[in-house]
């Protein structure tokens, strides 16, 4: 089986067999377990003694963020990153988490890169109970969500700043990505601030009162990232609007720029045309000054026409 165990003590961490963590006490014992495999979702069952609506939630397939309070215990599911995103169909992957008194069990489908973090604040003794744990995993998600957000509003600034015609393709491009990670990200990220305020307002007694303070602050954070998303979605959605409007316009303008052409040389194809005819009798056709008179006639012609549009600003974007 794939997973591990802590338990901490006054302070005092050490790594224990998941096996011994099922009958160990401290101040917190820390169970954690990958559910890629079926044996997981046994043990979990079967040895730890879960009751099976807890296995199911810790073995889920597909959750969102959410928080449930059951007895003195609670579940609660948080979305992160993953070392491999394009591995994933989402952007981001679940742990989660049951909670009951000093004894905790998570789980991940997928390993979130906030489990590094989480495991070297508990060898450190920054951990100290279950609060600390969940608080310590929702901080460090939020924090690394916080600046891909802020990159992908960087990236639509920089769009913005390089709106042109000739870049249309390129920018659309930009703007369809950012848009869609943006929709990604606002999918996880609204429900998952529900979830943490409402576990930090659960009447349980192993959280304390810093621990709320540290939901409260991540469940804060999450809030201000669907708000930006949220921003990020509109602009985005100008933005393809602007993006669509400069390309009528690219069209229209080359458009009005083959129309003049045709203009330009429609009489005069017609001229050329006329005496390109194989017949008879055709005025001045025997003339030697006949073919520069037709061509002076010509340029003229093509000439006129074009002060015409020029007068006119045709020639205009």
């Amino acid at each position: 089986m794939t997973g591990f165990a802590y338990r901490v003590v006054k302070g005092a961490a050490g790594k224990i067999a998941p096996e011994a963590a099922l009958t160990a006490d401290g101040d917190l014992v820390w169970v954690h377990l990958s559910t890629n495999n079926i044996e997981a979702q046994d043990w979990l069952g079967e040895k730890a003694g879960l009751a099976d609506y807890i296995v199911d939630a810790l073995t889920a397939t597909e959750s969102r963020p959410r928080c449930e309070a059951v007895g003195t215990g609670a579940f609660i599911n948080l979305r992160g990153n993953v070392a491999d995103k394009a591995a994933l169909p989402d952007a981001l992957a679940s742990v989660r988490i049951w909670a009951s008194g000093p004894r905790v069990f998570s789980a991940m489908r997928k390993p979130l890169t906030a489990l590094d973090a989480v495991v070297d604040a508990i060898d450190a003794g920054e951990i100290g109970d279950p609060g600390d744990l969940i608080a310590k995993f929702a901080a460090t998600i939020t924090e690394e969500l916080d600046p891909e957000v802020a990159d992908l509003g960087d990236e639509l600034d920089d769009c913005e700043a390089d709106l042109d015609a000739d870049q249309v393709f390129e920018l659309r491009r930009t703007v369809t990505h950012v848009r869609v990670e943006a929709i990604r990200y606002r999918r996880f990220l609204s429900p998952q601030r529900a979830a943490l305020e409402k576990l930090a307002a659960l009447p349980v007694d192993w959280l304390h009162d810093d621990d709320r303070l540290h939901l409260a602050a991540a469940a804060d954070r999450a809030a201000r990232m669907a708000e930006e998303l949220d921003s990020i979605r509109e602009r985005a959605a100008l933005m393809h609007e602007a993006l669509t409007d400069l390309r009528a316009e690219q069209i229209d303008s080359r458009s009005l720029l083959i129309s003049i052409v045709a203009l330009v040389f429609l009489p005069v194809t017609f001229i050329t045309g006329l005496y390109g005819m194989n017949v008879e009798n055709l005025p001045y056709a025997k003339e030697p000054w006949a073919f520069d008179a037709i061509f002076g006639i010509c340029a003229a012609i093509a000439a006129g026409v074009i002060i015409y549009f020029l007068q006119r600003h045709w020639f205009r974007r």
